[in-house]
């Protein structure tokens, strides 16, 4: 078969599994935002540090999952991290220079969180001592933005759900082969995009989910 081909259709099979994993996350903010009249999104990237003698992270793929299993699973006993929590996204990735590491949002209900930034910090600081001092991570609201989706997403503010849409979620879901963690991949099975289960609905007392696709369509 021609490489060329080859080449071609293994593009187009990423192109398509990044966007699904995308819409397979917005139509997941869309049922946060029913359940709750506000967010506050928070973006961290958690990673290693470089082995001092070797420069490499010398972390492999099942024990960096397992670092973050272990936090993700340990919520509970750090109400004053993850208190009020609602949500979270979440894509590995691995490059030789960076190693293993992870791109995630987190979503806390925005009526009762409201600096993104500080609760961000909370999380990379919980990240080094999961990792017992060999994870670094990064806080997001840190950068300068153009366009800033994180921080408090009202579900009124249509505008800033599109800049979510375009500069939290979709980077989290770019096409970037080279990224990839099938590299050093032994388990086919890992799940390379994860997400939270969706939320239910308030009885009665949620938006409905037509009225969030109705101020889309005014977009």
């Amino acid at each position: 078969m021609n490489k060329n081909k080859i080449k071609k259709d293994r593009q187009m099979s990423n192109v398509k599994k990044v966007n699904k994993r995308a819409e397979s996350a917005k139509e997941y903010l869309d049922a946060l935002q029913e359940r709750y009249s506000k967010l506050c999104i928070v973006r961290v990237d958690l990673g290693y540090k470089k082995d001092e003698k070797s420069k490499k992270v010398e972390v492999s793929l099942d024990e960096a999952i397992n670092d973050y299993n272990h936090m993700m699973n340990n919520k509970r006993s750090k109400p004053s991290i993850f208190k009020d929590q609602v949500g979270q996204i979440c894509l590995k990735e691995y490059t030789s220079k960076k190693g293993v590491h992870f791109h995630a949002a987190f979503m806390y209900d925005g009526n009762k969180v409201h600096k993104g930034a500080f609760k961000a910090q909370q999380i990379c600081d919980y990240w080094e001592e999961v990792t017992e001092n060999k994870g670094s991570g990064h806080n997001c609201h840190s950068n300068q933005y153009i366009k800033n989706g994180l921080g408090i997403l009202d579900h009124k503010d249509t505008e800033k759900r599109k800049i979510v849409d375009e500069n939290v979620i979709n980077y989290l879901f770019k096409d970037d082969d080279k990224q990839s963690i099938s590299a050093i991949e032994s388990d086919k099975k890992i799940k390379v995009f994860t997400r939270g289960t969706l939320p239910k609905s308030k009885d009665n007392k949620g938006r409905p989910r037509k009225d969030l696709i109705k101020n889309k369509t005014k977009e």
